[in-house]
């Protein structure tokens, strides 16, 4: 079951509140000694996350089908870049990354149990049968918390985004599991940030013609200019127009710019094992990741919904050009940053 968004937690007696956690979504079956996790698009995830296998088999139901995400907690705060070391070919390197890091799961729905199809149930009655089937379940699987109450929903809207969670779900009481339905509503976190344009890429197919995405960046409190993420998301002609915008700012860029290693080492063939950004990776193979250094001179509002350590989780939405404001002003402390809660204070709710 999927969700649309929205910009508000809605009103009414009808919701059930979650927390919205940032990890990978994941069914999970067990039959008997027999265990399955999948992905939302029906890949196996059990060989990138062997140390649950024995879990689920010692906290969930001899026979039952879970919904849920599978997540790994650093320093009390979600960490997504460990889970994404995790798909990785080589079975030693995720042993290992599973003894330094191990995942959790958290469940936040029940779809079958025992030779029952609960997914016509509604979600009061799969939540109610949800909490009864992990009643007694410990770490690392995990029932999500979930609340009637608006006020305590807007609550962990606020506070939990520290600790690496990016929103809220609000769920129909009196619906059914509806399989590939938009069903569910998820509010996220949405702010602007004005930041330094320092590069661009070309839109596959286009190069010459059409940008693909502005490369953006922020300086810390010692001015150095740090790759922070990406801005992508334009219309083709837009993706024209940008072209032509930004080639007075190509001439003489890569003379002094902050991230010339960088763009020297695209050039340097011989470079390849160096662990450079943009660099060619598992995620990227195969991929152009080459880019054009822009004069450090245009600033661009950006909107963005979650910082994760010192970058965008995910590409940002241009927003206008910052004519009005110097690149040495985009800063890391003009960036709402909430502080980090306990997880152990999500996973066991007072």
């Amino acid at each position: 079951m999927l969700a649309k968004l929205a910009s508000e937690i809605p009103e009414g007696d009808n919701w059930l509140y979650e927390p919205k956690w940032d990890g990978f979504r994941a069914l999970v079956f067990r039959d008997g000694d027999e265990v399955y996790t999948q992905s939302r698009d029906l890949k196996p995830l059990d060989r990138y996350f062997p140390e649950l296998a024995a879990p689920f088999r010692e906290n969930l139901p001899e026979r039952c089908v879970l919904d849920g995400e599978i997540v790994i907690a650093t320093d009390d705060v979600l960490d997504f870049d460990a889970l994404l070391l995790r798909i990785h070919p080589a079975a030693s390197r995720v042993e290992m990354l599973a003894r330094e890091k191990p995942a959790s799961f958290v469940a936040w729905d029940l779809l079958a149990l025992g030779d029952d199809d609960l997914r016509g149930l509604p979600q009061i009655e799969r939540r109610a049968r949800l909490e009864e089937v992990l009643a007694n379940a410990k770490p690392p699987v995990h029932l999500t918390p979930a609340t009637r109450d608006k006020a305590i929903a807007a609550d962990w809207f606020a506070r939990f985004e520290g600790a690496g969670l990016d929103g809220v779900m609000a769920k129909p009481l009196d619906q059914g599991y509806l399989p590939n339905k938009r069903a569910m509503i998820k509010i996220k976190h949405a702010r602007t940030a004005d930041c330094v344009v320092a590069g661009f890429r070309w839109y596959k197919g286009g190069k010459g013609k059409l940008v693909g995405s502005l490369l953006l960046g922020i300086h810390d409190a010692a001015g150095v200019l740090h790759h922070v993420g990406i801005c992508a998301s334009f219309t083709q002609a837009r993706r024209a127009e940008l072209a032509k915008e930004l080639e007075p700012l190509r001439e003489g860029a890569r003379e002094g710019h902050p991230w010339k290693e960088w763009a020297e080492w695209q050039d340097d063939r011989h470079g390849a094992d160096r662990r450079m950004p943009g660099a060619s990776s598992r995620w990227s193979r195969g991929k152009d990741l080459s880019w054009e250094p822009l004069r450090i001179e245009r600033v661009a509002e950006v909107g963005y919904d979650h910082l994760q350590g010192t970058r965008f989780r995910h590409a940002t939405h241009f927003k206008r050009w910052r004519f009005d404001k110097p690149p040495a002003e985009c800063r890391y402390d003009q960036l709402d940053v909430t502080p980090a809660i306990e997880i152990q204070r999500i996973f066991h709710p007072a």
